[in-house]
This record gives C-alpha cells, sequence and structure tokens, in this order.
C-alpha cells in the first residue's frame, strides 16, 4: 500500500521521512511531497484562512496532487486535503491528520466515501501546558512588560497590578477544558501550590486534584482562568461578555487554545473598562495580528505571535505518533484516534 504524506515548513521532509520509516516493516511504501512556503508567517496565514474557510479556501499544487493511483493512506499536517483532493485520490482509505484538529481536512466527503480520518490527540500537548505556565506567570508577574520596558532603556516597576501582585500559590485557577493539554496544566499550578477547578462536560473518569464545576461556578472562583477546550460550533465564543462579566475583577484570562473560544472583542473592552485584571493571549482571529490592533496599545495584556504548540519536539511527536497509529490500525487494534466513525479498511498485502 502506498502512503502520501505531505511535509510542511513546520515539519521538514527529512523528519516526516525519517518518522514515517517503521511503516516500511508492515508493508508501507511512503512517498513524501512537501507544501511549500517562504516563511513561517506565509504557512500560518493559509492556516488560518482554510481553519476559517475550510479545505478548498487553499488550493495545492498540481506537483502535490498528481498520481494519486494507489495511494490508500494519506497524511498531512497542515495541508489542505480538500474534496477535489479527496475525489482523485479513488484508492484512499485513511487520511492522517497530525495534529487534533481535523479543520483542514473534507471530513464529511471522506465520511460518505468510506474513508477513514484520524487524528493525533495529545500530539503537542505537553507544549502547550508549558507555554500555558509562561504565558500565566508573564502577566501576573509583569516578566513581558518589564522585559519591553527595560529595552527601552527605561526602569520602571509601575504596572497595571502594581497594587496587589499574586503568587500562584493558594490561588484558584479554573481551566475551561480538562483534556490532555489541562491535565498537564494541572499537575504543573498543583506543584505551584494552585488550587485547581476544571469545566469539561466532556471528561470521563477521575479529574483530581482538579475538581470539576460548572462553567459559572469556575468563573466566578477563580483568580485566573485558562482555556484549553476544542473549538467547535457549540463552542464558539464559549467566553463572551456575560462571562467575563462573572470574573472576578482582580481576575486574568489566558487563552492558549483557540481565538473563536473567545469572543475578541468583549474581551477587549473588559480589559479597556479594567473589569478584569489582565490576560495573557497566543490566539488571534486574525493572524498575523495587525500592527493597529487594540491588544498592542493596552497595558494589561500579554500577547504573543500563536507559538504556544510549536516547539521541535511537539513536530517530531507528530510524525511518530501518527505512525504509530497507521501500524495500529493495520494491525486491527481496535483504540485507534478515528474521528469520523469509519474504521479504516487497509488491505498491505
Amino acid at each position: 500500500m502506498k502512503l502520501l504524506a505531505i511535509s510542511d515548513t513546520y515539519l521538514p521532509a527529512d523528519l516526516m521521512r525519517r518518522e514515517l520509516a517503521v511503516l516500511k516493516d508492515v508493508g508501507v511504501d511512503v512517498e513524501v511531497r512537501h507544501w511549500g512556503h517562504e516563511t513561517l508567517i506565509d504557512l500560518q496565514e493559509d492556516n488560518l484562512e482554510i481553519e476559517t474557510k475550510g479545505p478548498d479556501a487553499v488550493p495545492l499544487s498540481n506537483d502535490i496532487t498528481a498520481d494519486l493511483g494507489g495511494v490508500g493512506i494519506i497524511v498531512v499536517q497542515f495541508a489542505p486535503v480538500s474534496r477535489a483532493f479527496i475525489e482523485k485520490a479513488e484508492d484512499l482509505r485513511l487520511i492522517g491528520v497530525m495534529r487534533a484538529g481535523a479543520e483542514n481536512i473534507a471530513v464529511d466527503l471522506a465520511t460518505q466515501r468510506h474513508i477513514s480520518v484520524m487524528n493525533t490527540p495529545g500530539r503537542n500537548a505537553r507544549a502547550v501546558a508549558e507555554c500555558t505556565m509562561g504565558m500565566i506567570l508573564a502577566e501576573i508577574r509583569n516578566i513581558a512588560r518589564s522585559h519591553a520596558k527595560l529595552k527601552s532603556k527605561v526602569w520602571t516597576r509601575s504596572f497595571p497590578n502594581s497594587d496587589a501582585i499574586p503568587e500562584l500559590h493558594e490561588k484558584t485557577v479554573g481551566l475551561v477544558g480538562y483534556g490532555a493539554v489541562g491535565r498537564l496544566v494541572c499537575g504543573y499550578l498543583r506543584a505551584f501550590g494552585s488550587n485547581v477547578i476544571a469545566f469539561d462536560p466532556y471528561f470521563k473518569g477521575d479529574p483530581a486534584p482538579a475538581k470539576l464545576v460548572s462553567l459559572e461556578e469556575l468563573l466566578t472562583q477563580s483568580d485566573i482562568v485558562s482555556i484549553h477546550a476544542r473549538l467547535t460550533e457549540e463552542s464558539l465564543h464559549l467566553i463572551g461578555e456575560k462571562e467575563l462579566a462573572m470574573m472576578k475583577p482582580t481576575a486574568v484570562l489566558v487563552n492558549t487554545a483557540r481565538s473563536g473560544l473567545v469572543d475578541e472583542r468583549a474581551l477587549i473592552e473588559a480589559l479597556r473598562a479594567k473589569r478584569i485584571t489582565g490576560a495573557a493571549v497566543d490566539v488571534f482571529d486574525e493572524e498575523p495580528l495587525p500592527p493597529d490592533h487594540p491588544f498592542i496599545e493596552l497595558g494589561n495584556v500579554t500577547i504573543t505571535a500563536h507559538l504556544a504548540g510549536s516547539t521541535k519536539d511537539a513536530f517530531k511527536n507528530s510524525a511518530r505518533l501518527m505512525a504509530g497509529h497507521v501500524c495500529n490500525a493495520i494491525s486491527g487494534v481496535e483504540d485507534i484516534p478515528v474521528i469520523n466513525g469509519v474504521r479504516p479498511a487497509l488491505d498491505v498485502g
């Protein structure tokens, strides 16, 4: 069976080829084609277009989509697998996405054609969780603001929260979403001595050491609210004007997940009016962030350029995890991350 892997600027061809080489042992021939961009920003712009408008929004070159005869498996990270792409791949049985979200895949058509779609849950969970801790500390302890002032040759100890700079010890941190990232963040916070509560209507099992509560309880009780949910139609603007109004005036909001989970306009207004003390944000409705964006002018927000999940280890992990999932799919293992309910039917004979 043939597997076509599409590499990108974040996950280069040589790394993709190396991590998928193990599939040769189970009868899979791997070919890697590259979806090229001049810069990471160019890739991010295409990715945002795909995430907001779907996999047909950005076409792939003919070099990538040509000669798909015999290709039973397609593996991508950010590259779009559009309806036209799927229709050309007549022998396709499995699409693997090297991240949790599948916005770049025409999942509806794949399902109609009995093509299995697998994702890679948790592939960059540690990267995002570690960055989340950095964002929390940078915002409440004014690390980024102090750095920026000193770089401008200004020595100051006066910041928006100077009258009440907190420690994490014995503070309540609310996690909106308690999946792989949320659980890692919980562990880190417990090491700081924080009290952790979480809201996740889909979580099953024992949440310890966190305590599961309603969203309203979380918002009213938390000193820090950190977002780790999946973006779906139901969770769009999960945190809006009403929810922000429930937060303590001394609280901080952190979002290293998806911009759409938070009503960006409502957050900006809450920060302007100082209805909450601050925020730390890694994801935005428009990326790259425009130079006149209100976040740039606000003094009570820490912003980073959508980098929470982008580590060398996370991208390397993605290809390695996907190789394992494909091996398990070929072997008939039941516990594989299929997201569209179609079990893969792979014949590598």
